[in-house]
């Protein structure tokens, strides 16, 4: 990775030689500013990618503009990079938008009685920027800061925390530009887990699913962005595509008569969680802390288990959705989950594709990368399924 350097003021000062760093994922910037410090001796706030050199992650040479607030180091060498400003830029990743947001932490953290927090920068894209926050050497707290696009995610933990406390990461203050400082949670985030801790996770889930089924409107006036109305959103992402992809323009034909036989099923919308996997569940023992909530929105909850499921072999999937199933029965009765289920696989995939598209709508062009090849797998993916 090469880091290019703007001063305090945002002028640019030239790039750092470049090393290597272990974690590929181009997000994941805790080993680029530790190499920075050790290397080059160098305290650095990473503000966003400039680019790389291959068409998405993970790994190869990546390059990074970052703000120091030190002396200029010796070595640099001069470069071009357009600093220009950009209206779909993150406030995060801006010239001192990294230093306002730790100073809003940890005077945050101090005014709730621990004073003399350390940040410590751990990931920023389009998505979010997030910094653990040290006191006594161990972690205390978290910033995470979104994209106005998910700025309903700390309502959404509100929420959440009113009707399952510990359910979500305790907020413990908001603030200006999708700012959010939460406890720490402690354990490990669950990526690759099995078909036991995902049961545990759905049934967890479904408390607050049932509560909020007929409070829609709670929802809506929390912020949490109206899904229900799938048909023009999903179509505006997939025909572009559907001369492209075999059997795509298929599953968009059908889409008016999938989604009203999805309705007849009578499982009802509430809130879904949108991207419900064991990574973004942190778990220490039997205690599990559901992380990420910017992608809720209001829809049906048949897309979380999809979702939670959706990398399991068939046989170890089918328990998981039949459990799913019966408490929807209880909470809805009358109702078919299971057909529900099937008839919205492939559109699972096209809302994946409808997501992304969103953000690359929604984000500057050198961030494009992250998630330029996700609308056509996704909606590859659709297609493949509705031809089975």
């Amino acid at each position: 990775m090469t880091l290019v350097l703007v001063d305090a003021e945002g002028a640019l000062l030239g790039a750092l030689p470049p090393i290597d760093v272990a974690v590929p994922w181009w997000q994941e910037v805790a080993d680029v500013v530790a190499g920075a410090r050790s290397r080059h001796r160098v305290d650095v706030q990473v503000l966003r990618l400039l680019h790389g050199d291959r068409p998405n992650p993970p790994g190869g040479s990546v390059t990074y503009l970052a703000q120091t607030f030190d002396a200029p180091p010796a070595g640099l060498t001069p470069v071009e990079a357009d600093l220009s400003p950009q209206p779909h830029r993150a406030a995060y990743a801006e010239a001192g938008g990294p230093a306002a947001s730790t100073a809003w932490a940890i005077a945050a953290l101090a005014a709730l009685g621990t004073p003399g927090a350390v940040a410590v920068q751990q990931r920023t894209w389009n998505l979010s920027a997030i910094w653990r926050l040290d006191a006594g050497g161990a972690p205390v707290a978290w910033l995470k800061q979104v994209p106005a696009f998910f700025g309903h995610e700390a309502a959404t933990l509100g929420l959440v925390a009113g009707v399952a406390p510990g359910l979500a990461p305790p907020l413990l203050a908001a603030g200006d530009d999708g700012r959010m400082l939460l406890a720490h949670a402690s354990g490990e985030d669950r990526y690759g887990a099995g078909a036991g801790f995902r049961a545990l996770v759905a049934g967890d889930v479904h408390p607050v699913q049932a509560h909020f089924v007929g409070r829609v409107e709670e929802l809506l006036a929390a912020g949490v962005p109206d899904r229900r109305d799938l048909e023009p959103w999903l179509r505006a992402a997939a025909e572009p595509y559907c001369a492209s992809i075999p059997g795509l323009e298929k599953v968009v034909a059908a889409l008016p008569e999938t989604l009203d036989a999805v309705a007849a099923c009578g499982v009802p919308d509430t809130l879904m969680h949108g991207d419900l996997h064991p990574g973004n569940v942190r778990a220490d023992g039997d205690i599990r802390v559901i992380m990420d909530w910017g992608d809720a929105t209001v829809a049906h909850p048949a897309f979380d288990i999809i979702r939670l499921t959706g990398d399991l072999p068939a046989g170890e999937a089918a328990p998981l959705v039949a459990a799913w199933a019966k408490r929807w029965r209880e909470t809805a009765p009358g109702s078919n989950p299971e057909r529900a289920v099937e008839l919205l696989r492939p559109v699972a995939a096209l809302r994946a594709a409808a997501v992304y598209a969103d953000f690359l709508a929604s984000i500057e062009r050198s961030e494009w990368p992250y998630h330029d090849a996700d609308v056509p797998d996704a909606l590859g993916i659709a297609a493949a399924a509705a031809l089975r």
